[in-house]
Parts: C-alpha cells; structure tokens; sequence
C-alpha cells in the first residue's frame, strides 16, 4: 500500500474539478460555490487554501479555508470548513495533518487566529484548537461551537 499523500489544492491544480465535486458530494454544497472558492487561492488572490489527502489518487480526505462558515459572528475569521475524512481512513490522523497544515500555511501568511464551527467535542483539542464561543449557523439559528487554533 503506497503512502497517504497530503497537498495544498496550489500544488496539483488539475484537482481542481475533482475536488470540487468531492467536496460537493460530501457536504452538498453546490459544486461551483467550491469552484469560486478554490479559483483565487489557486490564482494567489487569496491564501485561504484547500488541502487534500490522497490514497493512491483517490481523494481520501480534505478541509478548505474561507472566510465564515455560515455563522453570525462575522468577526472570527478566517474558517476551517468542509473538514472530512473518509469513513475508512478516519481515526488515522487524516483529519489533523491536514488541519496542521491549513493553520501552518495560513500563520506564514500572516493569518491567524483561524477559526472553526462544530459540534464534536474533543476531536479538535487534540490539534491545538480550544473552544472559543458559541454561535448561531446561519439559515436555522442553531447554536453551534467556535473552536480558535493561534
């Protein structure tokens, strides 16, 4: 079995509709709300990225950057979003090497707290995020939890 390869969406740009589509598929935002997220960070408009995890070519996990994940507070950015692993690699640390990296990249570049929203608790405190507030999700006015990574 070859070796899990992680990458930034910049560093195999031929992904870019493969990804888009995997990200769809998983989450079921439209396809080309990706596409319009993923194009300035690969034409170096935006440092928000999109980092992959590949198992032989076969997109495995991956997570994107921007700037709010459909919640009121505005003010905590930029976002971790579409965090998923495949349900046969979780538990492998997937999910956290590339959450390293996003926060990695992002700190280069001068950005940084970065933030998240989710539900599980005790996933991310094991790659340096801590709970900072609760927030509203956009659409239905759930509460949900903001994790900050310095």
């Amino acid at each position: 079995m070859a070796a899990l390869k992680y990458l930034s969406l910049r560093q195999a740009p031929e992904l870019l509709d493969r990804a888009a589509s995997w990200f769809h598929g998983k989450w079921g935002v439209p396809r080309e709300a990706y596409l319009a997220r993923m194009r300035p960070y690969l034409s170096g408009e935006s440092e928000y990225g999109w980092y992959l995890c590949l198992d032989a070519g076969r997109i495995v996990g991956g997570l994107g950057v921007i700037d709010n994940d459909f919640h009121d507070r505005k003010d905590l950015s930029p976002n971790i979003c579409a965090v998923y692993t495949e349900p046969e690699w979780r538990g492998r640390g997937v999910a956290g090497r590339l959450l390293d990296a996003a926060v990695a990249d992002l700190r280069a570049a001068g950005l940084s707290p970065v933030y998240l929203v989710t539900d599980h608790v005790g996933f991310y405190e094991r790659y340096g995020w801590a709970f900072c507030c609760m927030a509203r999700e956009e659409g239905d006015g759930r509460s949900t939890r903001v994790y900050r990574h310095d």
